[in-house]
């Protein structure tokens, strides 16, 4: 029986495959400079976007990659996010 190939963008490490996803998080959003009541209501958190493969995700973070080495199980490009940060996990297809 022929193996059935994924239709979502991953790769192999170590025999372990990861999935790339879009990954949509907020982040602080701040400023140093004077401001009066009403700008202070203005201000709204940062929506980020990401482009990642997701290495653990767990009740409290998600954390990812972006690069990695292609001859031994190592990473690089990597961040921790605090998982109420995540607003979206979009896997990306092929």
């Amino acid at each position: 029986m022929a193996n059935k190939k994924s239709k979502y963008k991953s790769t192999l490490i170590s025999n372990k495959r990861y999935y790339l996803y879009k990954i949509t998080w907020e982040d602080i959003f701040g400023d140093s400079g004077h401001a009066d009541a009403a700008e202070m209501l203005k201000m709204k958190p940062a929506i980020m976007v990401t482009y990642a493969y997701i290495f653990l995700k767990d009740k409290n973070r998600l954390i990812t990659f972006s690069s990695y080495d292609t001859e031994a199980e190592a990473f690089s490009d990597r961040n921790v996010l605090p998982i109420g940060c995540v607003k979206r996990l979009e896997k990306i297809n092929v």
